[in-house]
């Protein structure tokens, strides 16, 4: 039960992380901050997302 649990979290972490690079690509922001900010989201995949969606090109505070 714990491992499906698990599972279906990392899967949905996944989507979420296409999610947002889709969203980094499609922004107006320049070609490098697009690659730091898919970059992070990569390397980082729950701190980054939680990073893009406040912070990030086409995010809340940006």
């Amino acid at each position: 039960m714990e491992d499906s649990m698990e599972g279906l979290l990392g899967l949905l972490i996944f989507i979420a992380d296409i999610y947002a690079i889709i969203k980094i690509l499609q922004s107006s922001a320049s070609g490098l901050k697009k690659l730091i900010w898919v970059l992070i989201v990569l390397i980082l995949p729950v701190i980054g997302l939680i990073a893009w969606f406040f912070a990030g090109p086409g995010g809340k505070a940006g």
